[in-house]
């Protein structure tokens, strides 16, 4: 691995303090089945409702999103920590096992859905775009699925934290 210009270094410390929701990208299709814990997620409109997902070209996961043109982000709970350890291969968990390590549901068009996750959100990527090391996608959503109770998962300062959520008053 070659390093960092200061700049970088700078940018990527500075990434470091900005909190974000922990998801897991997951996609099944004739490119084969695959998920991988992402932060670079955000919405863009509810008209068609699209998400904007950021990927590593050199992923290997890139590759087979592209090819089977279709995902699910998976928004992880506060409860899937190991979850996002996983599929963000921080452990030794082949990618096969990680889909039987957890409550894996069938959605549209044989998309992995995480059971229990705060939202499960199904699409087809709409338009791809090159930028630097990243591909960004376009996913425009075709199914929304929604828990209305859940603590959250965040990524801050290199570092999984769980947000407790607040408890509505009875």
């Amino acid at each position: 691995m070659s390093q960092l210009e200061p700049r970088q270094q700078a940018f990527r410390n500075a990434m470091a303090h900005l909190s974000a929701a922990v998801n897991v990208i997951t996609s099944n299709g004739p490119a084969g089945r695959c998920g991988i814990t992402a932060t670079a997620v955000c919405s863009v409109t509810d008209s068609p409702p699209t998400l904007m997902l950021c990927i590593n070209r050199n992923s290997e996961m890139n590759t087979v999103f592209k090819a089977n043109g279709r995902l699910c982000v998976n928004v992880l709970s506060g409860e899937h920590e190991e979850v996002a350890r996983h599929f963000a291969g921080m452990t030794e968990v082949p990618m096969e096992r990680r889909f039987a390590l957890h409550d894996w549901r069938e959605g549209l068009a044989g998309l992995p859905v995480l059971h229990g996750a705060l939202a499960n959100l199904q699409g087809r990527i709409a338009e791809v775009q090159e930028i630097g090391t990243h591909s960004v996608l376009l996913l425009e959503l075709e199914d929304i699925q929604v828990l209305e109770q859940g603590d959250g998962l965040v990524y801050f300062s290199r570092s999984f934290h769980r947000l407790q959520c607040p408890r509505r008053a009875a």
